[in-house]
C-alpha cells in the first residue's frame, strides 16, 4: 500500500514539476517565489524531498524530479485537473475560481473517488484551462507549451489551446476579450518599447499587456 506524501510535500512536487515545464530550470528561488514561501523554508524542504529520492540537485543546485517524483506529482497534478474541470463542468463553478478550490480539495480526493470523476465526466484529456490532464499511470504525459501569444508574428493566427491559470483576474480579463481553448487569434503586430501586443479576436481589436499575451498559447496556423 503507498503512503500517500503530506499536503506540503505534495505541494513543493507540483511546484516543481510546473516550474519545470514552464522555465526548464528550477531553482530554490524560483520555487520559493511559486509557493509564497521564504527562500529558506524552500531549502529545508528541497533537502527533505532530496532525502527521500524524490528529486536530485545539480552542481548548479538545480532541482529535478527524480522518476519516484515525477510519479508523484504527477499524481498531484492529475487530481487538480480533474476535480477544476468536475468544478467548472458539473458544478458550475467560473474557470477562473476552479484554481484555487482545486488546490484545497486535491489533497483530500480518494483513488476511488478519483476514478468516479473521471468516469463521469467521460475521461477528459484537458481541464477547462487547456491544460492536459495525465493519464493515470502517467505514462506517456507531456507537458510542453505550445506557442506563446506574445511570440507569434504579425499576420499570423493562434490557435487558442492553453491559458495559465496563476491569475484568476487575468482569466476574468480574457474570458471577457474571448481569449479562450478552441478560439482563433489573429495577431496584428507588437508595438515597440514594452508596448502591447495588438490582436483580432471574432472580429474586435484588443491591446494585451504582454504579461497577458505570455498566459496564452497554442498552435499557429
Amino acid at each position: 500500500m503507498r503512503v500517500a506524501p503530506s499536503q506540503a510535500v505534495e505541494d513543493y512536487l507540483k511546484a516543481i514539476f510546473r516550474l519545470g515545464s514552464e522555465a526548464g530550470v528550477v531553482t530554490a528561488s524560483a520555487l520559493a517565489g511559486r509557493l509564497g514561501v521564504a527562500s529558506p523554508s524552500a531549502t529545508g524542504m528541497l533537502h527533505r524531498l532530496e532525502a527521500a529520492g524524490l528529486v536530485s540537485r545539480g552542481e548548479d543546485h538545480s532541482v529535478v524530479l527524480t522518476p519516484a517524483g515525477r510519479s508523484a506529482a504527477l499524481r498531484v497534478v492529475r487530481r487538480h485537473r480533474l476535480i477544476e474541470t468536475f468544478l467548472h463542468a458539473v458544478v458550475g463553478v467560473p474557470w477562473h475560481e476552479v484554481h484555487d478550490e482545486a488546490e484545497v480539495l486535491e489533497h483530500a480526493l480518494s483513488e476511488r473517488l478519483e476514478a468516479r470523476i473521471d468516469e463521469l465526466l467521460g475521461h477528459p484529456t484537458h481541464d477547462p484551462h487547456g491544460d492536459p490532464i495525465p493519464p493515470v499511470d502517467g505514462e506517456g504525459h507531456t507537458e510542453a507549451w505550445p506557442h506563446r501569444l506574445l511570440d507569434v508574428p504579425p499576420g499570423s493566427t493562434l490557435q487558442v489551446e492553453r491559458v495559465s491559470d496563476d491569475d484568476a483576474a487575468a482569466l476574468v480579463h480574457l474570458a471577457e476579450l474571448g481569449l479562450v481553448p478552441g478560439v482563433p487569434v489573429t495577431v496584428d503586430r507588437l508595438d515597440p518599447f514594452d508596448g502591447p501586443l495588438w490582436v483580432e479576436v471574432d472580429g474586435r481589436r484588443h491591446a494585451l499587456g504582454r504579461g497577458l499575451a505570455r498566459m496564452v498559447s497554442g498552435s499557429v496556423r
